[in-house]
């Protein structure tokens, strides 16, 4: 255990220093009092990540975002793609963007027998289409990404205790991922 840890340990230090070496630029810049080349260990790897830092941000400023611009720009001229695009984008960044929004599970009550439905709580307020004792739930089907939005009485639903993830997966699986898996 000992010789392979320190094989390891060996190997990845003698990289860096092999690279902190070789791309080192202050022994060309720098002289120390006695006029030999300086060299500050170190500055070989600091300027490889500046340089890909800058790299990725001249790269994503000037390049990627101008193309990403001009292509949804050309989505939004042409109207029934526009429409399946929007709808697909909105619906995956739901699911994975910066503003996820199934992050509400619920249980729902959807008849007098007692049937529930795991849901996503979707929308609390729909005061501005006249209904406001209701809330949106979203329910996935199973084996599917497809789902099913229903209004329903906000009584008739209650949070459950358990992660996003852990409902998503229990639903769309059908089951038989399991609780708290």
């Amino acid at each position: 255990m000992v010789v392979p840890l320190a094989g390891a340990i060996f190997l990845i230090v003698w990289i860096v220093a092999s690279v902190d070496s070789a791309l080192n630029l202050t022994e060309h810049f720098l002289e120390d009092e006695k006029g030999h080349p300086l060299y500050i260990p170190g500055i070989g790897i600091l300027t490889v990540i500046l340089v890909l830092v800058l790299a990725g941000l001249v790269f994503t400023n000037f390049v990627t975002d101008p193309i990403k611009v001009w292509i949804n720009h050309q989505i939004k001229r042409i109207p029934l793609l526009n429409t399946l695009y929007s709808s697909i984008k909105d619906f995956t960044e739901a699911f994975v963007g910066d503003a996820k929004k199934f992050n509400e599970p619920v249980l729902v009550t959807v008849n007098e027998f007692g049937l529930k439905k795991i849901g996503f709580l979707t929308q609390h307020d729909l005061k501005s289409i006249g209904l406001e004792e209701d809330v949106m739930v979203y329910f996935p089907y199973s084996y599917s990404f497809a789902g099913q939005v229903v209004i329903i009485s906000a009584e008739k639903v209650k949070k459950l205790d358990m992660s996003p993830t852990d409902a998503m997966k229990l639903v769309v699986s059908g089951g038989v991922s399991g609780i708290g898996h």
